[in-house]
């Protein structure tokens, strides 16, 4: 029997973790191994956090593709990749998990620059197939051999890339291997129509009973040539008439399934015949979220994405007031007097806050799935007849739209009412769900206005003023978490800057997340006899010129801070006014590269790139001294 992981992970020792170990043992070893992978999974992931349930549930079909497949000159390519997990224990990153999404740790996705098996980077849905394909393309023209492997979720079919991957793969008939792992699930519950192919397929065994039955039959003939071939698509056409095909099939796709995704012995059987096809094949595996673990499986999106947790029974942390919660506590508000506000989700209702909206008002909201880019198109056909769409996403995932918000609501100047949520940095999930490019793409739109809040009071204000006011389109950036400024932000007028405090030496100009950081930087200047101005933005497009005229020409001496890249930022505008304006002044940006921005805790990135209290400080002594 396999060696413990505990006991692996005492003696420091990552060997039990390779492919070729995997390969040797029988069923039953590997068996008790995932029991193992699953402990440790939950004891690891309680003191780091992250996404369990997805892992929980994948644990069987990874070990599964490890005994089967070459990796890594195989390719695995995960959709999403929070689902990675398990995939790194068993390519030697066991003893790093401890690390996992910790500042200088391990990605809590893959990450090509972390083990040669990431063969990818991933971190949005509906991308897997599209790159697998071009792998595979690469791979026959280049004339090598080896395998290329998409997993992704059912809710991955939510989302339109996939599609079109897929109706590329399946037309010229490109060999590779789709495995679908359904668990039912995306972060919350799937919707649509495709939701509800998958459960007619999964209760729908007389057709793929058949096929199975006749496959086992004729594996046991030998091989004979035409003749067998003309009698295989007889028996298929046979059952064809019995029972409906699958979308799948339609494609150009082998399909096999549903099959137990806890069944190894069956997945392993599947894989080992798609791994010789010749052919796409799709491989349909059934898949129970938080598989193993009591309050994973009770509370599948609890457990999606979760901060440190007690192990033992499950408890989590009370989560507290957010801007997401605050988000949709007032738009409820909106809602009982505003008939014509309905609210749309992109299969985050958890996570943007619209829950208890869509309990209240189920015919005013709509959750389209992991489809950011119809969801935006979708708002700006409600607002073309007359109702006002609220549309709540985060940041990172906003991105996928950039062309929907641009072409069918900004150049209609439609009234279209974006949040975008976990704007700024998010922290742990790293690079691929950093919000700190919405300001710089959301500028460049036209008819577009961005508001952006420095308390729960003034996004209270500003998604009033945002629905019941505005005439077009009009986003208002929040960031995670609850950091809040301690000024009286009663005070909100769309497109006004506010004097926060006089000073005669420096003037810092700042919204959102970074008034507070203005506070903190005035704080440690003071001691310093150096006195501060503070200028805030609550709207960031259109700036008020006169506010940042007039505090330039006052102090000779400009920062602006800002949780946004600095190309295109809110800080590079601010340089074109006063360049424009003919304004003599000392001026510095503060914001984040123009590069990958890495994973850790938002206070440790504020360090790493210079964006906190001490370094704006120190800049600012040593320009004054």
């Amino acid at each position: 029997m396999v060696e413990s992981v505990f006991y692996v992970m005492e003696k420091g020792f990552n060997g039990i973790y390779n492919t070729e170990k995997i390969k040797k043992m029988n069923t039953d070893e590997l068996i008790e191994f995932s029991k193992q992978i699953r402990k440790f999974l939950i004891e690891n992931v309680s003191k780091t956090g992250g996404h369990l349930a997805s892992n929980l549930g994948v644990v069987e079909l990874t070990v599964a593709i490890h005994k089967v497949f070459d990796l890594p000159k195989d390719k695995l390519i995960f959709d999403v990749g929070h689902q990675s997990y398990v995939h790194k224990i068993l390519t030697g990153r066991a003893d790093q998990m401890e690390t996992l999404r910790q500042f200088g740790g391990i990605s809590g996705f893959p990450k090509r620059c972390e083990s040669e098996f990431d063969a990818f980077d991933t971190g949005h849905s509906s991308t897997s197939v599209s790159a697998a394909l071009g792998m595979a393309r690469a791979r026959d023209i280049l004339g090598e051999k080896y395998n290329v492997i998409a997993l992704f979720g059912d809710g991955a079919l939510t989302g339109g890339e996939i599609y079109e991957a897929m109706n590329d793969a399946g037309h010229t008939k490109t060999p590779l291997t789709l495995i679908l792992n359904d668990n039912a699930m995306s972060i919350s519950k799937n919707v649509g129509a495709v939701s509800k192919h998958l459960r007619k397929i999964r209760i729908n065994h007389v057709y793929f009973d058949s096929k199975r039955k006749v496959g086992t039959f004729l594996n046991k003939l030998p091989v004979i040539g035409k003749p067998i071939k003309n009698f295989i698509e007889i028996i298929k056409t046979f059952f064809r008439r019995i029972a409906d095909t699958t979308l799948f099939e339609d494609l150009g796709y082998k399909y096999i399934g549903p099959i137990d995704g806890h069944d190894l012995q069956s997945i392993i059987d599947c894989l080992e015949y798609a791994k010789f096809e010749n052919k796409p094949v799709l491989i349909h595996v059934c898949t129970q979220k938080g598989k193993g673990y009591t309050p994973a499986e009770k509370s599948p999106s609890q457990f999606h994405g979760v901060g440190k947790f007690s192990p033992s029974d499950g408890k989590l942390p009370p989560l507290g007031k957010s801007y997401s919660t605050q988000f949709g506590t007032t738009l409820i508000d909106i809602a009982k007097y505003n008939k014509k506000a309905v609210a749309i989700t992109c299969a985050m209702p958890d996570g943007t806050g619209l829950v208890e909206f869509s309990n209240l008002y189920k015919d005013r909201f709509f959750d389209v799935g992991i489809a950011e880019q119809h969801g935006v198109t979708f708002a700006a056909g409600l607002a073309a007849a007359g109702l006002t769409p609220v549309i709540p996403i985060y940041s990172t995932f906003l991105q996928r739209a950039y062309d929907q918000a641009l072409h069918d609501v900004c150049l209609q100047n439609l009234h279209v009412v974006f949040g975008v949520d976990r704007a700024g940095i998010v922290g742990a999930d790293g690079e691929t769900h950093q919000g700190v490019y919405d300001i710089s793409y959301l500028l460049t739109m036209p008819n577009m206005s961005v508001l952006s809040p420095s308390s729960f009071k003034q996004l209270d204000l500003m998604l009033r003023y945002a629905v019941d006011e505005h005439n077009g389109p009009i986003a208002i950036r929040y960031p995670r978490g609850n950091t809040e400024t301690t000024f009286d932000t009663d005070d909100f007028v769309f497109g006004k800057g506010v004097l926060r405090q006089t000073g005669n030496d420096i003037s810092i100009i700042t919204s959102g997340r970074m008034v507070k950081r203005a506070e903190e930087v005035s704080d440690i200047l003071k001691a310093h006899n150096i006195s501060c101005e503070i200028i805030e933005l609550p709207t960031v497009s259109p700036l008020d010129k006169d506010s940042i005229a007039n505090t330039a020409i006052k102090t000779k001496f400009v920062i602006t801070i800002e949780d946004n890249i600095k190309s295109g930022g809110m800080g590079e505008h601010i340089a074109e006014i006063l360049m424009s304006a003919n304004i003599q002044c000392k001026f510095k940006i503060f914001a984040f590269p123009n590069e990958p921005i890495t994973h850790g805790t938002i206070t440790q990135l504020d360090k790493k790139y210079g964006i906190d209290a001490e370094s704006i400080s120190d800049y600012v002594i040593k320009e004054l001294s």
